[in-house]
């Protein structure tokens, strides 16, 4: 240091970040440079930085590059997390099961079908591997980066919808399935997921929703060979307003997806 200002192998050093700079030394450059234009100047471009860049120029050359992300990638990426793709996968493979099962037995005649039963917790899955520490090794990525929170999950949200609600078309049309007995179900247990999620995580969530739906619908279902209330007619208002409790309770705590609480 001189009488005012750092000197040029101190800022050079700064600049590279040296470690062995002495803790005071450090903390007497960072005061001095909020401070002094003139010096945060000198850091960029002359001398520094060229100092600092012609020893970075031949370590660069003999560096592997990182090939270019095609732009249909690019536009993927920020719609679908990297870590979603076999859970979409297995998604639909499940949907293929169900209605191949409905093609081959029934529970008994007229009975409400398996696509029934594993509609509402389809997108659940896709959800809490799209937001998920447990299922998401990038989540930590996701989460600092600026476009994260919710509407970073309403996107990736969308995107694991725009592929479980047209191959749920495709198999309640194949089964006879209603149109209304498994979307509003399927819509309020997406918004269910996010809304408990703000509180508690998006995968314990999922985890959560999913074991409810076991016990209280599928096991009965299965076990009586009764269908369910929850898909009679009379039910429809109940799931329209579960949706509208779910988008509710998001809307509210539309910060909680800034942190990484809800990752978990």
């Amino acid at each position: 240091m001189t009488a005012h200002h750092p000197g040029e192998q101190l800022l050079l050093r700064y600049a590279r970040g040296d470690e062995n700079i002495p803790a005071d030394e450090l903390w007497a450059v960072e005061s001095h440079l909020e401070t002094c234009a003139a010096c945060r100047g000198r850091l960029a471009p002359e001398p520094v930085a060229d100092a600092v860049w012609l020893e970075l120029a031949p370590l660069l050359d003999h560096t592997p590059q990182m090939t270019p992300a095609r732009p249909w990638r690019r536009r993927l990426a920020a719609w679908v997390s990297p870590s979603a793709g076999p859970w979409l996968a297995m998604i639909l493979l499940v949907t293929f099961v169900a209605v191949l099962l409905d093609r081959i037995t029934s529970l008994t005649p007229g009975d409400v079908s398996l696509v029934l039963l594993v509609a509402p917790v389809l997108p659940v899955l896709g959800v809490a591997a799209s937001w998920g520490r447990a299922l998401d090794p990038a989540y930590e990525l996701a989460a600092a980066t600026p476009r994260a929170g919710l509407p970073l999950v309403l996107r990736r949200t969308a995107a694991v919808l725009a592929v479980v609600v047209p191959s749920l078309l495709a198999a309640g049309w194949s089964t006879g399935a209603s149109l209304a007995q498994w979307l509003l179900p399927c819509l309020a247990f997406t918004a269910g997921t996010l809304a408990l999620g703000g509180l508690v995580g998006v995968t314990r969530a999922a985890i959560t929703l999913i074991a409810v739906w076991a016990v209280a619908i599928v096991a009965p279902t299965v076990a009586l060979s009764r269908t369910s209330v929850a898909f009679a007619p009379a039910a429809i208002p109940v799931w329209a307003a579960a949706l509208a409790l779910g988008l509710l309770v998001i809307a509210l705590r539309r910060t909680a997806f800034t942190r990484l609480r809800a990752n978990r």
